[in-house]
């Protein structure tokens, strides 16, 4: 990123990192509820190269393990987020259909939200951290998926938008 693409994308991130501690994590949702951050790392990562997409799950992966709600430990967000932000991007990067396919855009959005979070619940439990018994966390697991699934379209537009803002690019969902 340039000079001033960094600020740009690191005021949005943190816009929406504000929003999703302070007003999403208030709701109380049944399964689990939806992290508007996560998908938001991972829209931008889609519509990004894969080195733009690493450093935007780097920042993501921080503020996630500075997260007051966060029960994992610290760099655990990080690792996850760096390799996942990364991985879609490499999927996307090359992928002339998904990038003007909203259904394909959330269908890998969803996907991967839910494998970001089974790791996390995996990594977790290697690591030593307390996650429940296996039923609620199947039930966690399946609400996040179906939670992520209604809200992704809904602010994927808003979203590409600021990612075309923010790169100066015409193409936008």
């Amino acid at each position: 990123m340039i000079t001033r693409q960094f600020p740009i994308a690191l005021s949005i991130f943190f816009a929406v990192y504000i929003i999703q501690e302070a007003v999403v994590n208030q709701f109380r949702f049944f399964g689990g509820g939806f992290s508007l951050f996560l998908i938001f790392s991972l829209i931008w990562a889609i519509l990004s190269s894969p080195k733009i997409a690493a450093l935007g799950g780097f920042m993501a992966g921080l503020l996630m393990d500075l997260s007051p709600s966060s029960a994992g430990l610290i760099g655990q967000w990080t690792l996850l987020m760096i390799v996942a932000c990364y991985a879609v991007s490499y999927l996307g990067s090359g992928n002339e259909s998904l990038s003007s396919n909203p259904l394909g855009f959330t269908f890998l959005t969803t996907v991967t939200i839910f494998f970001v979070e089974l790791f996390y619940v995996i990594t977790g439990a290697l690591l030593g951290v307390a996650s429940g018994d296996s039923e609620q966390v199947l039930i966690t697991l399946v609400g996040i998926f179906i939670w992520s699934l209604v809200v992704t379209p809904i602010v994927l537009p808003l979203f590409s938008r600021l990612h075309a803002f923010t790169f100066n690019t015409r193409s936008a969902i």
